[in-house]
């Protein structure tokens, strides 16, 4: 614990969702409380990435006046880019690969949020836990996430992977959903980050990792079906939904159960998550991965989708969850449906798929922190309280 004299907490006085059709309402408004007095102790804290998720976790912590934040990146204008936009902040360059320099990150760190590439994630969690530093990360690898679960076998810190938004706040969304249901037949789990004003025949703008965004696209995708654990194939049982008047399509995608398919095993009949675009994404997917076989030539279509797709701050991100099941003697459905703009916060635009990854992860973060989440071994997102996740300075921009 390092001291230092720091602010209050930031209020987040939250902002009522605009009615369907109209941009969001204005600025995120702040009440800044008076500074505390130097006995007020901070909690050190790293975070390794400095690209856009990894500036949004850094603005949160580091604005609250409870965190002093240490983050890295391996390349070096992203780290000069950092330096001196937060009081007390560090800003330093990192090898991802590189055992030494990871070392060296973390030492003193109570935590690490990793917002690096999913594939750097089993090294960062081996030197988190050789360091003695609790370890949170985003991915939504299916292969690396069993990694970090080995690690967090017998470990005297926490390892609470995937815990962004899908998977991450829409697994806390679903457990809720159910908690009252003696029997659960289907729970369904939809997400998608869109632009808001698409304007290509993808219908799509990059909003997050491309690598991410192609590597769900990709790989086999865990699912209960019939009470039973099976994976599915990406890019197929495509569905046609309506939320606040819009339609949408989806379709399996990888990775954004998280761990909720070995926790409900035997518990519910019928459990599967999918991405949701606008409709005609999947087949333009489909030509591009299958046909033309750039599902084996991933890194070109990387390069092909950063050179000829926009990036946009100008996004959505709509969250669609629900449970059919019994309730008190009746066959009930309950439903979560949220759309969430992007937004003007202290000043800086953000992208919606900033703030809900950044607001899930710190969320987290918090509730560790403050004892209402266990603080070793292997921490599951649907070991987190809903209520709590929502009441929390970070959580509640999910509210």
């Amino acid at each position: 614990m390092v001291a230092r004299v720091g602010r209050k907490p930031l209020r987040h006085t939250g902002l009522r969702k605009s009615p369907p059709g109209l941009p969001p309402a204005g600025s995120d408004r702040r009440i800044l409380a008076p500074k505390l007095p130097p006995s007020f102790m901070t909690t050190p804290i790293g975070i390794l990435g400095a690209g856009k998720i990894g500036r949004m976790v850094c603005h949160l912590l580091s604005t609250s006046g409870l965190y002093q934040v240490r983050i890295g990146d391996v390349a070096k204008g992203a780290v000069d880019a950092m330096g001196g936009r937060y009081r007390d902040m560090q800003a330093q360059v990192v090898d991802f690969g590189d055992q030494k320099s990871l070392d060296q990150f973390l030492k003193g760190l109570w935590g690490v949020v990793s917002c690096a590439p999913y594939h750097c994630n089993p090294l960062i969690a081996e030197r988190a836990k050789a360091n003695g530093v609790h370890y949170f990360d985003l991915t939504e690898d299916v292969e690396v996430t069993q990694r970090v679960k080995q690690l967090a076998e017998g470990s005297k810190t926490a390892f609470a992977p995937q815990c962004g938004l899908a998977p991450g706040f829409i697994t806390i969304v679903a457990n809720h959903l159910i908690r009252e249901m003696t029997e659960v037949q289907d729970l369904h789990l939809r997400v998608g980050a869109l632009p808001r004003y698409p304007s290509n025949r993808l219908k799509y703008n990059l909003t997050w990792s491309t690598e991410g965004l192609i590597n769900e696209y990709c790989n086999p995708c865990e699912a209960l079906l019939d009470n039973e654990l099976q994976f599915v194939q990406p890019l197929q049982d495509l569905e046609r939904l309506t939320i606040d008047g819009v339609e949408y399509e989806a379709f399996n995608t990888s990775g954004g159960l998280g761990t909720l398919a070995f926790s409900l095993l035997g518990k519910v009949r019928n459990v599967n998550y999918k991405t949701i675009r606008y409709p005609g994404h999947c087949e333009l997917m489909k030509l591009l991965l299958q046909d033309l076989g750039m599902r084996d030539h991933q890194a070109e279509l990387a390069r092909i989708f950063e050179r000829a797709l926009p990036t946009t701050n100008q996004d959505q991100i709509v969250v669609f969850v629900s449970a059919t099941g019994t309730m008190k003697g009746r066959f009930t459905e309950a439903t979560y449906a949220r759309t969430i703009y992007h937004k003007t916060i202290d000043g800086q635009d953000w992208s919606g798929i900033q703030i809900t990854t950044a607001a899930g992860v710190c969320g987290v973060v918090d509730l560790m922190r403050e004892g209402k989440l266990p603080t070793s071994g292997l921490v599951r997102m649907e070991q987190v309280s809903y209520p709590d996740f929502l009441a929390n300075r970070f959580g509640s921009y999910f509210a």
